[in-house]
């Protein structure tokens, strides 16, 4: 029933039109049931958060050509603060998001290396779904069984639709990736120039 609920969810239209983006940066800076899974300092001038889904290739294209730069330059410098949050576009997202919550846990370190796995295995994670979830648990110290228990948390899984119906109703998050840059929304794939535009503009102010 939960995954149903889940996909009736993403057939809802957007919602009201955006708010005044200070509003909108405090409505983005809530985490709703699940805690954030987020990187660099609290006090960064700028805060990126990405909604994304495990089965989206251009997040996969994002994490893996834009990510490791954005880090190095602004990340481990102190001058971005970066958050990943959920986004789920189908089951197999979904199946995927919640054993990247079982691993990580508190260790938002674990959460994006296995954020990083499962999209490098995006492809296998669309065609064996099941196997690639048990190959990255067992990467991680989980057995099968500890994977299947993962998956039918319906805990967890009501925490993930709930956060996707906030971020659907209160930010208007329709598809993935979708990023907030200091609560301007930045719908769509982005290129490392793009951003880097957008963070040198921000960081003189």
């Amino acid at each position: 029933m939960g995954f149903i609920v889940l996909l009736a969810l993403l057939a809802l239209p957007p919602g009201r039109e955006a708010k005044a983006q200070s509003t909108t940066a405090a409505a983005v800076a809530k985490p709703v049931s699940l805690p954030d899974i987020a990187i660099g300092s609290p006090n960064a001038p700028v805060t990126i958060t990405e909604y994304a889904s495990m089965t989206c290739p251009h997040c996969a294209a994002f994490g893996e050509n834009v990510f490791p730069m954005l880090r190095s330059k602004y990340i481990d410098t102190g001058k971005v603060r970066f958050v990943f949050r959920e986004f789920p576009l189908d089951i197999k997202a979904v199946a995927a998001s919640m054993l990247v919550r079982c691993i990580g846990k508190d260790d938002a370190e674990k959460h994006f290396a296995v954020i990083e796995t499962l999209f490098k295995q995006q492809a296998r994670l669309m065609d064996q779904t099941k196997d690639t979830l048990f190959l990255v648990g067992k990467l991680n110290g989980m057995s099968e069984q500890e994977v299947e228990s993962c998956e039918t948390d319906q805990a967890l899984l009501d925490k993930i639709a709930a956060d996707q119906r906030y971020a659907m109703q209160t930010l208007n998050v329709d598809a993935t990736p979708t990023f907030f840059v200091n609560g301007e929304r930045w719908k769509g794939a982005m290129s490392y120039e793009e951003l880097e535009a957008k963070l040198k503009t921000l960081l003189k102010r």
